[in-house]
């Protein structure tokens, strides 16, 4: 028996009718994996405070030139890159809720390399950890989170991901105006310390646990989640499940997929998003802003009320809808020099869009026995594309200025546009197995 004829078998898990279980502790599961992206949301919103707060003059502490810093702010996504890698394996060996757990471990021991750091190679190094703990929660928690969730209430919990990233940004920016750089990150111990004792409460995911033949695991855990077996039947007994092969991506069921999830993680990075993020602060300042602490902190709320917004919506307006309406509200911003009134414009555009879906669409699209391997390649990608643009950021806006970097900015967010209107399917209420179903022609 084939991968594709195993996961044809497994049990639809969605409700008919639109009747909605009783259960509740659903969304207690879901905050609890959403504290991972939260972490990684203060990791990477810490650098915008600490650098200027590392420049100064400080005892005992390290100094930071143009060149350190670019480094200090680009390293964390050279991590989060090989923890994409990592957390592809991890999360089909060891499960979603196991990995979740250990990804706890490198955010806390990152921090508090940082907290102690000397010089500038302790801070790098506890940057490069904080970043190998991204890239394996921004893997893990959108599939646990997906896999959890039946598909009325799965673009709002899958939206909460990114709602919880730009929480931590905003958190990391509020903090930043009244604490140093050590205590910043002190406090950014805590996220991931509360994840780890709170999904030590919460079950695997059911079709992680019918994959690995536990049915009866599978069965309690979907009673824990949804309060309710209704409607749900064991699946007869299958082969042992089958891992990826080269050979599988000439399926459409898998080669479709995989070339719209690493397409949207491309071009949600070539918007230039993260290297805005990353730098806010020091942006404000080279914009002569007098307090550029309480600018960036202005853009973090507005990113934060968007994002909230496109949860709310994402299961009524879908997913093609939103992308293809942020990409012109973020386009606009080649239109205007770098400044407050347009980094909002700028951010709210990704926030209801482009921010939340690509992460979103990588949890549902990819087939069980291939999800592993192809989430992993979609987050490397990310990580990759996000290094690129965050390292070089400085360089492009000298060699094209500011308006020509912005420019070319707004050229990819109309290559966004199209890709999403001729290549993105829409996945809004459908269960997992429709949307494979769709994929491969079914």
């Amino acid at each position: 028996m084939t991968p594709e004829d195993q996961e044809e078998r497994l049990p639809l898990l969605g409700l008919p009718g639109g009747s909605v279980p009783r259960g509740r502790r659903v969304f207690l599961a879901a905050f609890a994996a959403a504290l991972g992206p939260l972490s990684f949301g203060f990791a990477l919103g810490y650098s915008s405070p600490a650098i200027p707060s590392l420049r100064r003059d400080v005892p005992r502490a390290p100094r930071l030139d143009d060149d350190a810093a670019s480094w200090f702010g680009a390293i964390v996504t050279l991590g989060a890159a090989a923890g994409g890698v990592l957390g592809g394996w991890l999360v089909d060996r060891a499960g979603r809720k196991l990995s979740l757990l250990l990804c706890a471990v490198p955010f806390v021991a990152g921090f508090a390399v940082i907290t102690a750091a000397q010089d500038l190679w302790m801070l790098l190094g506890g940057r490069l950890l904080t970043g190998l703990a991204c890239g394996v929660a921004s893997l893990v928690a959108p599939v646990y989170i997906s896999e959890i969730a039946y598909p009325a209430i799965r673009g709002l919990l899958g939206s909460c991901v990114q709602l919880m990233v730009v929480t931590g940004i905003l958190l990391a920016y509020m903090a930043g105006w009244t604490m140093e750089w050590r205590w910043l990150a002190v406090l950014g111990c805590v996220p991931p310390s509360l994840m780890l004792l709170l999904m030590c409460c919460m079950p695997e995911t059911p079709r992680f646990l019918l994959a690995q033949h536990k049915h009866q695991e599978a069965a309690a855990a979907l009673q824990f989640l949804w309060g309710s077996q209704q409607d749900w039947e064991e699946p007869p007994t299958r082969e042992e499940h089958q891992g990826f092969h080269l050979a599988q991506l000439r399926q459409p069921g898998v080669y479709k997929p995989f070339v719209i999830g690493v397409s949207l993680m491309a071009l949600q990075q070539l918007s230039g998003i993260n290297a805005v993020m990353f730098y806010a602060e020091t942006i404000f300042e080279e914009a002569k802003f007098k307090d550029s602490n309480l600018a960036s902190v202005v853009v973090g709320v507005i990113q934060v009320l968007f994002t909230a917004a496109a949860a709310l919506i994402m299961d009524r307006a879908g997913r093609r809808l939103l992308l293809v309406a942020a990409e012109p509200v973020e386009a606009s911003t080649g239109l205007a020099w770098l400044a407050v009134g347009s980094m909002c414009f700028f951010i709210a555009g990704f926030a209801l869009g482009w921010g939340p879906i690509p992460w979103l669409l990588m949890s549902e699209i990819f087939p069980l026995h291939v999800k592993g391997v192809a989430t992993g390649v979609c987050v490397l990608t990310n990580w990759l594309m996000a290094f690129l643009v965050t390292k070089e950021f400085s360089s492009l806006m000298e060699l094209l200025k500011p308006y020509g970097a912005f420019w070319l900015a707004s050229a990819f967010c109309v290559c966004g546009v199209l890709f999403t209107v001729l290549c993105v399917p829409e996945t809004r209420g459908k269960t997992l197995e429709q949307i494979i179903a769709h994929f491969e022609g079914r």
